[in-house]
């Protein structure tokens, strides 16, 4: 089993060339670093991109122009061996922050610092990098700036910290031990919630959870659900609207699994289809089937989990149903930035 390190190694040397880099030298950094078939997977309007150019061109270069001396500010970074397949991947979770300077994808400029909450894993292989799932929030970016493109968020909302024990940041080599411990932890809560997607009580206890769970667990989700503290406060403002308001889940399983350490992630492409049968989201419901493209982040204290951050790509999940916010956004605004694809 690797300790992690040279993977690490690659993945902080190529985010340092990263934060150098302007517009018109991104694709030339990401080419460094990646392999002839490099493979990016990102949010929507971004999705699936093949090669630097690519990515540097469809994600980059917009990112860059809009915004200005970006420092990249990571609150977890941590690697591991895929538990499904023989990978190595690097996580990176925390924030973006730049000067909003110029409209990005139909959002408006403030002028003033903007975070763009992420999380980056990167598949290192023979000192390559192969391939990346980019989440990042966009509909955060857009509440920095006053726009609200959803109905009022059940939790609350605000630019979410990092672990409370400020130690997400695992540059060295970690006990074995301590990752497995971890891993067990998340998968067995894992197969406990995707039992639950075919039992008929959609409000399961709180004891349900508090198997897997600290009782003052805390659940970063994304904009347009928002943050919960406690199991009871995560019950009412996120499990229960997302069990009642959504049917005929099946969940597909992940593409990559890890934990290093008291912390572990992971993603899917999608994880999970839904039916919206009304109120998740204070949204109506539909007869749509769609995908939804999740990361979950887990910091473990002792036997429980402690702290969760999430990220659901609520616009493609919503643009599936007919509902681009993105583009209603820049079509109300006429900002001159407008997303595609």
């Amino acid at each position: 089993m690797s300790n992690f390190q040279r993977e690490k190694r690659i993945v902080l040397d190529y985010y340092s060339e990263i934060e150098r880099a302007k517009a018109s030298t991104i694709s030339k950094v990401i080419s460094g670093y990646t392999t002839s078939d490099y493979e990016w997977y990102g949010v929507h309007p971004f999705n699936e991109q093949v090669g630097a150019e690519a990515v540097g061109r469809r994600f980059w270069c917009p990112f860059l122009d809009a915004f200005s001396h970006v420092q990249r500010r990571q609150d977890i970074f941590f690697a591991g061996d895929n538990e499904l397949d023989d990978s190595v991947w690097v996580m990176s979770m925390g924030h973006l922050m730049g000067l909003f300077d110029q409209p990005w994808l139909g959002i408006p400029p403030s002028r003033k610092i903007a975070m763009l909450r992420y999380a980056e894993f990167n598949c290192v292989v023979d000192g390559k990098i192969s391939k990346t799932c980019f989440h990042c929030d966009i509909i955060g970016v857009m509440h920095q700036v006053g726009i609200h493109p959803l109905p009022l968020q059940t939790g609350a909302s605000f630019v979410y910290p990092g672990p409370r024990t400020h130690d997400g940041l695992l540059y060295d080599e970690q006990p074995t031990d301590d990752g497995e411990i971890t891993r067990d932890i998340v998968n067995r809560m894992v197969n406990e919630l995707t039992e639950l997607n075919s039992a008929e009580n959609q409000r399961v206890p709180p004891e349900f959870l508090a198997r897997s769970w600290d009782n003052d667990m805390i659940w970063y989700g994304p904009a347009g659900i928002g943050a919960s503290y406690t199991i009871s406060r995560y019950q009412e403002q996120h499990q229960y609207p997302f069990r009642e308001g959504l049917t005929n889940k099946v969940f597909h399983g992940h593409v990559a699994r890890i934990a290093e350490a008291n912390y572990a992630a992971f993603f899917g492409w999608p994880n999970l289809t839904n039916t919206p049968v009304g109120g998740f989201l204070g949204l109506p419901g539909n007869e749509i089937r769609a995908d939804m493209r999740v990361v979950d982040v887990y910091r473990r204290e002792g036997d429980k989990l402690a702290e969760n951050w999430v990220f659901i790509d609520l616009p493609y999940w919503l643009k599936q149903q007919g509902i681009d916010v993105l583009q209603r956004t820049a079509s109300i605004l006429r900002t001159d930035s407008a997303p595609s694809g």
